[in-house]
């Protein structure tokens, strides 16, 4: 396990993660794996029938190096894009250490997506291999949305796919022709991990490249902000086809040597209660939104051993605390971060951090990071207790190591100020005398809805494809559950008349072609959008007309 020395100071410890992972060559299969106690537990899988399987290092060492030389055997080198279609298990996994084993770069793709976002992801980032379950492997078939004589070969969890097609192969096939020994990789601190996507107001998602040594900055906020200790039992139950999951539901487990709890099953308050008893975990991370619904649920906890909660993807609000002292025995921590940073600003569980915890306060900035709150208008420090832009000045920030978007110049110069000093979140907040930033809203519209990032754009491009539908725009409404839903306003076209069936079709052509978590829970239907004198649609109009529709009801 990783640690670090014992009575180091946070800007010590911060000198050490840096020479550590900014090393002139870095292996990453040796920081990640070969370099912890082969007989300890890295993940305990655990079933929905609560059935648990231990998986040590040892074994997560054999099985990955048999992976890696199965990637090799399908052409896959150093650099090349590797992806995964896949929900939490072992063999998830053994893919993601075989990766990073080979030197090769993960692109991890969310379940819940549609063909065509995963077909976007994929062509993008020239993916040459997907390693994708059974129950995901008919997305990657030849349609509408997916490419004929795709290029890249196919690696399925429970079978070789349909039909014979040669570029598929079984899991298990790919790893018995195998043996153990592979050889790692070893690479420059500027050598990518992963290539993982985000959603913005506008155009395509944005590629993200995650360099080896973005590792500190995660293993940094795994000691300082989750807290973590050797002794630890750590549970993170965010989907690792999202950065937060990946990064520090994997990641951070991987950069520490901590023992970590994999669930294969979907959320339900019950089980979640059941597996952090059954466990013993004394380390839990989760969305705001798995612990309103576990608020919300009639599930009661029996023995819990929790020391340590923490939350992230959204603001979390105070019912929640008021709630979890009493259930869980611990208030949640509220932390901020972006898929271009990792975590930013946190409330520290790391005693050497530790200060009073401000009710709707995101916390402090993380150590290696600089935060400040630059004026709407102009790239001076606002005054405190102003409302501007959250910001980090890089100059100051040795925990920085996001260089710009894949391939795109213009997207990536806005998330910098023109002088190159700070990087700019394009979220607004404020911070006070102490130090404490509070969140005060997106910059843009970009919809948070259960952790996950949606860019409005992505949806509204996948409505106007339909033949009803003329012009579209997608907002953000409040859900006590969910933080955000989605809901659509839609102008059809002529001789397309609103409909509770027109609605329904449009919530499954979204589902269909997008992902299954991100279609429209309410489709209002109208003969016209609100617009800019430049024919711009103007989503904060039709976000104010809904908040006043909703009030009125609630009166």
């Amino acid at each position: 396990m990783d640690f670090g020395t014992t009575g180091a100071s946070p800007q010590q410890r911060i000198a050490q993660l840096l020479e550590q992972y900014g090393a002139t060559q870095v292996c990453a299969a040796h920081l990640l794996c070969d370099r912890h106690d082969p007989d300890s537990v890295a993940y305990r899988i655990v079933s929905s029938d609560l059935s648990v399987e231990p998986f040590t290092y040892g074994d997560l060492k054999r099985e990955s190096e048999r992976f890696a030389a199965a990637l090799a055997a399908l052409g896959v080198r150093p650099g090349h894009r590797v992806a995964t279609l896949m929900g939490k298990s072992k063999e998830f996994l053994i893919t993601l250490m075989g990766i990073w084993r080979l030197g090769a770069v993960h692109v991890p793709l969310f379940t819940a997506f549609a063909p065509a976002a995963v077909a976007l992801r994929l062509t993008g980032s020239d993916t040459r291999v997907v390693v994708c379950d059974a129950s995901q492997r008919a997305k990657l078939d030849p349609g509408p949305d997916m490419p004929v004589g795709a290029p890249w070969k196919i690696v399925t969890v429970g079978g070789a796919g349909p039909d014979g097609d040669p570029r598929a192969i079984g899991f298990q096939q790919a790893l018995d022709a195998q043996v153990p020994g592979f050889a790692p990789a070893t690479l420059g601190p500027d050598s990518p991990l992963i290539q993982i996507y985000t959603s913005g107001t506008t155009g395509r998602p944005k590629g993200v490249v995650v360099p080896m040594r973005a590792l500190a900055a995660f293993h940094a906020y795994a000691e300082f902000s989750l807290g973590l200790r050797p002794d630890d039992t750590y549970w993170c139950a965010a989907d690792p086809g999202w950065a937060y999951g990946l990064y520090f539901g994997v990641l951070g487990s991987f950069t520490t040597g901590v023992s970590s709890v994999l669930l294969k099953a979907g959320f339900d308050a019950a089980l979640t209660y059941r597996v952090l008893e059954q466990c013993g975990v004394t380390n839990f991370a989760a969305a705001p939104t798995v612990y309103r619904s576990m608020l919300a649920s009639d599930a009661r906890p029996g023995q819990l051993r929790i020391r340590c909660a923490s939350s992230a993807g959204e603001p979390l609000t105070p019912e929640v605390n008021a709630w979890a002292v009493g259930t869980l025995g611990v208030p949640v921590y509220d932390h901020y971060g972006q898929t271009e940073t990792g975590m930013l600003i946190c409330n520290h569980h790391d005693p050497r951090l530790a200060s009073p915890v401000k009710e709707a306060s995101m916390g402090t900035a993380m150590p290696g990071w600089t935060a400040q709150v630059l004026a709407k208008d102009s790239d001076t420090v606002a005054a405190t207790g102003e409302v501007g832009r959250v910001a980090f000045d890089l100059r100051a920030s040795p925990l920085a190591w996001f260089a710009g978007y894949e391939s795109e110049p213009e997207k990536s110069a806005e998330k910098f100020t023109a002088d190159g000093r700070w990087y700019v979140t394009g979220d607004l907040g404020q911070v006070d005398d102490d130090g404490y930033f509070r969140f005060s809203s997106r910059e843009d519209d970009v919809i948070i809805m259960a952790g996950y990032r949606i860019g409005p754009f992505e949806i509204e491009s996948v409505l106007t494809l339909h033949p009803a539908v003329a012009e579209c725009a997608v907002i953000a409404v409040p859900d006590m559950v969910r933080g955000e839903v989605i809901e659509a306003y839609v102008v059809p076209h002529q001789g397309n008349a609103a409909s509770v069936e027109l609605e329904k079709e449009l919530q499954r052509w979204v589902k269909e072609r997008y992902a299954a978590h991100a279609y429209p829970r309410k489709v209002h239907f109208a003969q016209h959008l609100p617009k800019t004198a430049s024919g711009k649609v103007q989503r904060f109009v039709l976000r104010e007309q809904r908040k006043q529709d909703l009030a009125r009801a609630a009166a």
